[in-house]
Order: structure tokens, then sequence, then C-alpha cells
């Protein structure tokens, strides 16, 4: 009889299943039943308030994600075929789908107007989840200005009939997205626990010499977070100032000189006199060349007043740009990226005193800073230690060593000389 009474099973659910192996069911169930155990509900859901402390989204975020997770019954119960259809839509479905779920999510109000408001109380729960940042004693929040410059890279086009604000379209979403990609990577996980390595949530330990003022410094930890979500998993361990202006001074050769010490890729930030920081990543080492040359990897980057990060687009293939001491006009001396000669997407003379930045095909970029012609102020230029290539390049060295030392020796050998000297 009861089982004639009971709510006939979401054919949603039988296709969830299907998108897992049976090592994954059986793992989400172990996780089921024991974030049910602490909601004290004898196994039969989740509640919100052990979600949300289990998966560390606290406030407007936690509770959105619950909302839809739990198809806004508004019950306050999380049931395993919920989680189970939102995992596999949320984790397992198509990029449309996956999309569409999280512009559903930045709707924290539902009420079918994506607007300003919404995203900054997401991107403060984001930054607080992510850098552990506090609230002042006069209630402000130290993250509010971070927050404003991830906000300030976000279109609203779409009209909403009745309502004072414009509404983010999709289409608006997802180019917001592509822009910060650190923040769609942490929108993206948000069902996956709060390990150390969630995506979205790691940022680089950055490393400077004693002698550098940190107040100098300028790469604040949430500008390598929004850097870093362009990056891969290895690239996000650790950063080491290389280059910084006002120690090394506005030298091309003193920079030339500091960066070619590493081998790995590098972050170039420019901070000038427009109170504007932007600058690039450099997949391949700064080295003299008459033309441009570089890999896809590179891309250049805001960070205020506007966060953005620009990809190549296939356009063309002038990436990066390293000339020192020529003579032809054709050839300026100094670093850049993208565009073309005298039209860079990002230059800085030789001088070090002088560059410029205009709209660029290669990235796809618009002029980086308020004015196509830059007065530099400040420059550094990071280092990214990639430790498992390190680490693999040494033991490489050493078989290499190995081996033609057994070579050496073999040789010594065929001629009866090995052992000369007993």
């Amino acid at each position: 009889m009861g089982n004639a009474q009971s709510p006939p099973a979401d054919p949603r659910f039988a296709s969830a299943t299907r998108a897992f192996t049976p090592h994954e069911l059986d793992d989400l169930k172990l996780f089921f039943v024991s974030l049910a155990a602490q909601s004290q509900s004898k196994g039969d859901y989740i509640s919100s308030s052990v979600f949300q402390a289990y998966f560390g989204l606290k406030g407007p975020l936690g509770e959105r994600l619950f909302d839809l997770v739990t198809q806004k019954r508004k019950d306050n119960k999380l049931s395993f075929e919920d989680l189970m259809i939102a995992k596999s839509v949320y984790e397992k479905g198509t990029k449309d789908e996956i999309d569409e779920f999280v512009y559903q999510l930045l709707d924290i109000t539902d009420d079918g107007i994506l607007g300003r408001s919404d995203l900054e109380s997401v991107l403060i729960v984001i930054l607080k989840s992510v850098f552990s940042l506090k609230v002042k004693e006069d209630g402000s929040s130290s993250c509010q200005d971070v927050a404003n410059v991830f906000l300030n890279a976000a279109t609203f086009s779409k009209d909403v009939q009745g309502a004072a604000e414009k509404s983010m379209s999709f289409e608006d979403f997802r180019g917001w997205c592509s822009l910060l990609p650190s923040v769609r990577k942490f929108l993206g996980s948000l069902l996956i626990p709060p390990d150390a390595g969630r995506p979205g949530s790691q940022v680089p330990h950055l490393v400077h010499g004693e002698n550098i003022d940190p107040n100098m410094i300028l790469l604040r930890k949430e500008y390598a977070w929004h850097i870093g979500g362009a990056l891969s998993q290895q690239e996000l361990e650790e950063w080491k100032l290389l280059y910084h202006s006002a120690v090394n001074g506005l030298s091309f050769n003193t920079f030339l000189g500091s960066v070619s010490n590493g081998e790995g890729p590098t972050v170039l930030i420019v901070k000038d006199k427009e109170d504007c920081i932007y600058g690039g990543y450099a997949s391949q080492p700064w080295e003299r060349h008459g033309d441009f040359y570089g890999d896809m990897k590179s891309f250049l980057f805001q960070l205020y007043p506007k966060a953005s990060i620009f990809k190549p687009t296939g356009a063309n293939n002038n990436i990066q740009w390293c000339a020192a001491n020529f003579s032809s006009e054709n050839i300026p001396n100094g670093i850049g990226f993208g565009g073309r000669v005298n039209h860079f997407g990002l230059f800085l003379s030789a001088s070090f005193d002088l560059g410029h930045t205009f709209t660029c095909t290669t990235f796809g970029s618009p002029s980086l800073s308020k004015t196509s012609r830059i007065l530099p102020e400040v420059i550094e230029c990071w280092g990214i230690v990639q430790k498992g290539v390190q680490q693999e390049k040494q033991d490489a060295l050493k078989v290499t060593v190995l081996e033609r030392f057994k070579e050496d020796r073999h040789m010594l050998n065929m001629v009866g000389l090995a052992n000369s000297s007993e």
C-alpha cells in the first residue's frame, strides 16, 4: 500500500545513474549517507546547513546552489535522487548544460534578472572562500574592491520589461566567463569536495626577496589567482619575482639578465602613469629575436581597473617579441605581445620608459590602458616555477651524465686504459 502511494521515480534519475561508473555510484552513496547522518534525518536527506557547511559555501551562493539542486522545492531536503540528477548535469553534462546551470546559479534572487548586485554577491562569496577574507569592523569587506574589478569586465545587455536595470544575457555570461577563467573554474566545481585541489581555488605562492617591500609589489594574490585561471595545475604552485623596476632599475638589459636565469614561463606586469595595471603571460623565455616567436599558450591580461584575460584567437602567430641592439626601424628594440611591428597589443621600448598598447587581433584584446601611448611607472616580471618539470630535467641530466660515464668507461676498457693508474 505504501509503495502504491509513493511518488513515481523521476525519469531523469535513471538517466543520471548511467552517467557514472559503478565505483563512482558507490562513492556517491557513501557520501550521501555520511551527510544525511549529520543532518539527523534518519538517512533520508541532507539539510541545507550541512550541505553548505561541507562544500564551504555560506551565504547567498550556497543557498542558491542548494535551491537548484533540490529543484526549488523549498523543503530543506536534498534527496539522493536530487544529488544524482544535479551532479549528472553539473559535472557530466555538455558544455551548454553546465553553462546553463551556472547561469541560473548566478541569479541569486531567482527573479529572472541577472544584475550587477547578483554578481557582486557571488564574487564576494568566492573571494572569501578562496582567500578567507574577513569583514572589517566598519562592516565593509576587504574583498569589495577586488569584486568591483571583476565586475567591471561584465556586460549587461538584456532589457527586462518593468526592470530598472539591464540583465546579463546568456551570451553576456559566456563572454564574462571567457574573460575570467578563474571565476568560471570555481563556479563549475562547487559540487566537488573542497580540498586543496578543487578547481578554481588554487592560488600560486608568491616568493620575493627580503629586500622587496611587499607594498611595492603589483601582483596581489587575488590578481595571481585571476591570471592562474588560464594556466595548468603545475603552473600554480610557486611564482618567483625575477625583476622589479624599483629595485633593479628601469633597464632593458638588466631585465633580460634577470629573467634569463629562469627557463620556464614568465608573467610580465606593468603599471602605467594612468594607474592602469596589465601585462602578459609569456610561455617562452625572453630571448633576442629579429621577428615574432612563441606559441599559443601565451596571453594578455588586465588587472586594474578591470580584470580580463585575452587568449590567442588564431588570427596570426605574432605572439612574443624580444629585440635588442637592432639598428633597423623595422625591428624595434624592446619586448612585446601580439599585433604587428610598431602596432603591438602590448610593447615596452628598450628604454623601458615608453610603450604602447593597441587593439590586437592576435589576442582579440582592446587597448589595455586608457590611452594607446603608455608611460610605465612600475614593471615586474615573475618566473613560474614548475617543480615537476624541473625535477624531470634534473633526472634526465643525471641519466645523461651516467650514460656518458658508462660510454667513456667502455671506451677506456677497450683500449686497456681504464685501470692503467693501478
